[in-house]
């Protein structure tokens, strides 16, 4: 049985500070954000609401090389992270539901989903390099 949670004004703050970004922000950015609204409001707080909100699939959470990021599109989709700067960024390519059915043939297990993170350099940080050549 699914433990029923109250909404609380942190809770809250946390989602608007997520709904509020579009570049994948990391916990700490959402902490730094959040505490520009109330300032007595803690890490632990903002770190233990990130999880209840992923928990109950109000945002997502993309485990990214350097750590975790948040996003709020819940749909299954692609993500691109920069290996120069750690930028992240949604990928347009259709997520691949063959591959859940590939996977699952193949070791037995019951696949629910997969993600995909490619990695690369971003066009910012490709654009400094070729600056400092």
């Amino acid at each position: 049985m699914a433990v029923q949670r109250r909404n609380t004004k942190q809770r809250a703050l946390v989602l608007d500070a997520v709904r509020a970004r579009c570049d994948h922000p990391t916990a700490e950015d959402i902490y730094l954000d959040v505490r520009r609204q109330d300032d007595r409001i803690s890490r632990a707080t903002v770190y233990r609401n990130l999880r209840l909100l992923e928990q109950t699939h109000a945002i997502t959470c993309v485990k990214a090389p350097g750590g975790d990021r948040f996003d709020l599109r819940l749909d299954a989709h692609c993500h691109v992270v920069c290996t120069e700067c750690g930028a992240v960024i949604d990928a347009t390519v259709p997520y691949d539901a063959g591959a859940d059915e590939a996977v699952a043939r193949e070791t037995g297990y019951e696949i629910a989903s997969h993600s995909t993170i490619f990695e690369g350099v971003c066009p910012s940080c490709r654009a400094k390099a070729a600056r400092s050549a």
